[in-house]
């Protein structure tokens, strides 16, 4: 069926525009079909694409399709297909674009299936850098995907249909349509649920192609568009080593970044995923080459007509001689290159010293404007400018900007110009290359804590950071000689080449107890905490110290424990005191021996009528007062 179609292409033989001779039926997609052709104008292959007739019959699609082949023409880029012209023919809307012998990535992963991380990246960076140059002139692809990568068999890769699918974004397709199904695997959540798209987007789809690239498996499948765009939009796209052992963490987080569902979780454009990927390439010498289609797989068309062939136009045929003078004519016909018979004197010296004079004038005009006359100079002071100033002052000089994909830099700062090449001079109407820059890269500085110096030392250096300076701080929970901390603290966003200090280990700090006995409670407890102790209270009876004051500390003064360690005072609660018994009307005998039960001293005395036999009564101190162990109390007896 399909050779049925082709051999009965009416495009087939047709010529667009009286410009564009269409030899050959190439490929069928969902929204055009493409074909190979020639233009005769400038005798090159080329690939038109023109749209299908349920589109084309749009107008509102085919002048946004119009507007976007126009902004697209305007972007170049060597990994992108570039497009050259734009038009209409008995009411069919086509694209002219650059003719790419080879085949999809789509077609190349069916056969192959998956490939090596290697090979992954080495696709992507160049989808990445054709994506990053678009972003930064402002253009969004809308359908990134493998059917619209195309691969040659000398390794490049271009990508296609810039500007193609937001020109048919506004036409309804359903939910169950091959062309929506085709592209629902790579639509951003963003897209689907509220129709906008930006950068963003773009790095979802670059995400989920890598995904399938490394695992040779879409992230999700659903029985209908709908259905897998709801799965997209409440689901994380799984890290490829889930499905593919061997790939490396990076390469999972790279894809997690990227397909994250919030687009502000993801990278900002194309530009700064490519930087990361660069990076993780680097860092784990994932160097690949792009992988060449099978030879089934590639492109083939006859050669055509000769190129010097004009469909439709007068034979040209080169070297003949001009025809003779019509038969009126006098004048005698020479052959070119023969002088005619003159009677005349010569005047060949005159001609010869006029032709010697010339180019004597036009050698030294000439060596003049290839020394220097075709030259002009770049402006010298471009890098640290915003890119709307660097455009102004390149296009000031006669020069053409061109934007590459945006590089980090450790001394210009984020949105500036990084980078301008060629400097110095430059032929006029040259292209001058400038990248922005993405700042610093930044990493999260890990925790250090536990590790020698050296072991973290390296661990910085992998993360090209240096150890500024190494300050030894007393620790009570690092081992002496063991890094405690950093400054910055673990777990800050440090940029690359930034200065980080290592915070190492003393040991334990010991510190000096102070002289505290005879001081105030109060005064005690703020003189041991300034000296770095934690203070305890207990009290004892002192016949010697007042009551409020300090008896003394332990550990003791001049004793040195660790800082931080507890140190406990002594408060004096005075003197301690005791009841006297009250031994009135008793025998002088069991009186003194109850005083001295109680720890008192009996002292007695006869009254004026002792011998009478009425007991003893207590003189001083009086009976039930409070006194200290030993008093003396003197006992009157009767």
């Amino acid at each position: 069926m399909v050779m049925d179609t082709v051999l009965s292409d009416p495009l087939v033989g047709r010529l667009l525009e009286g410009r564009y001779a269409v030899e050959a039926f190439l490929a069928h997609g969902g929204m055009a079909s493409v074909y190979l052709a020639t233009d005769n104008r400038l005798e090159r292959r080329v690939a038109v694409k023109v749209l299908h007739a349920h589109l084309a019959d749009d107008r509102e699609t085919v002048a946004r399709f119009e507007r976007e082949a126009r902004a697209a023409a305007r972007l170049s880029h060597p990994d992108v297909v570039s497009v050259y012209d734009q038009g209409s023919d008995g009411g069919r809307t086509f694209l002219v674009m650059e003719f790419v012998p080879g085949a999809n990535l789509r077609a190349i992963m069916r056969e192959r299936g998956a490939l090596s991380t290697p090979e992954a990246l080495a696709v992507l960076d160049h989808v990445l850098a054709a994506l990053s140059a678009a972003h930064a002139a402002g253009l969004v692809h809308r359908d990134v995907k493998p059917e619209n990568v195309l691969v040659t068999a000398d390794h490049r890769v271009k990508v296609a249909d810039f500007g193609l699918a937001r020109a048919v974004a506004g036409t309804t397709v359903t939910t169950t349509g091959s062309v929506l199904m085709g592209t629902a695997t790579y639509l951003a959540p963003e897209q689907f649920e509220h129709g906008v798209a930006d950068a963003r987007s773009d790095v979802y789809a670059a995400g989920v192609m890598l995904f399938e690239m490394l695992t040779g498996t879409t992230p999700f499948t659903a029985d209908n568009a709908y259905a897998l765009l709801t799965k997209a939009s409440s689901e994380d796209v799984p890290p490829p080593s889930t499905r593919c052992a061997g790939v490396p963490p990076q390469v999972d987080a790279l894809v997690t970044w990227a397909t994250s569902r919030d687009p502000e979780e993801r990278p900002r454009d194309a530009g700064e995923m490519l930087a990361s990927l660069v990076d993780i390439r680097d860092r784990l010498d994932l160097h690949g080459t792009v992988p060449a289609p099978p030879v089934n797989l590639t492109t083939k068309v006859s050669e055509g007509r000769r190129a010097d062939a004009r469909p439709g136009g007068a034979t040209h045929v080169v070297g003949a001689p001009p025809a003779p003078r019509s038969a009126g004519d006098t004048t005698d016909w020479q052959p070119p290159g023969v002088a005619p018979v003159t009677t005349k004197r010569s005047r060949r010296p005159i001609v010869v010293a006029a032709i010697v004079t010339i180019a004597v004038l036009l050698s030294g005009l000439a060596g003049w404007w290839f020394a220097l006359g075709r030259y002009t100079r770049v402006p010298g002071d471009l890098v640290g400018q915003s890119q709307a100033a660097a455009n102004h002052a390149i296009l000031a000089a006669g020069l053409h900007p061109k934007w590459l994909t945006p590089v980090h830099s450790q001394t210009v700062q984020t949105g500036l110009v990084a980078s301008v090449s060629p400097s110095g001079r430059i032929e006029d109407g040259g292209t001058v290359d400038l990248r922005l820059s993405l700042g610093k890269i930044k990493h999260i500085l890990p925790d250090l804590s536990g590790m020698t110096p050296t072991v973290a030392t390296q661990r910085l250096t992998d993360l090209h950071m240096d150890v500024g300076q190494t300050t030894y701080v007393w620790s009570a929970t690092i081992p002496r000689n063991e890094v405690v901390g950093t400054n910055p603290k673990s777990g800050t966003n440090v940029a690359e080449g930034s200065d980080v200090t290592l915070l190492v280990s003393k040991g334990v700090e010991h510190v000096t107890v102070p002289p505290v006995a005879g001081m105030s409670q109060q005064n005690a407890t703020q003189a041991l905490t300034n000296a770095g102790f934690t203070v305890a209270t207990a009290q004892r009876y002192s016949s010697s110290v007042d009551a409020g004051t300090v008896i003394r500390s332990s550990p003791a003064q001049g004793a040195s424990p660790a800082k931080g360690s507890t140190v406990t005072i002594y408060v004096s609660l005075g003197v301690h005191t005791y009841k006297v018994p009250d031994v009135r009307l008793h025998r002088l005998s069991t009186a003194e021996q109850i005083i001295e039960d109680a720890g008192f001293t009996p002292k007695p005395e006869a009254a004026p009528l002792a011998g009478i036999g009425l007991g003893v009564v207590i003189k001083e101190p009086l009976a039930s007062s409070m006194q200290p162990h030993g008093t003396t109390i003197v006992l009157e007896y009767f």
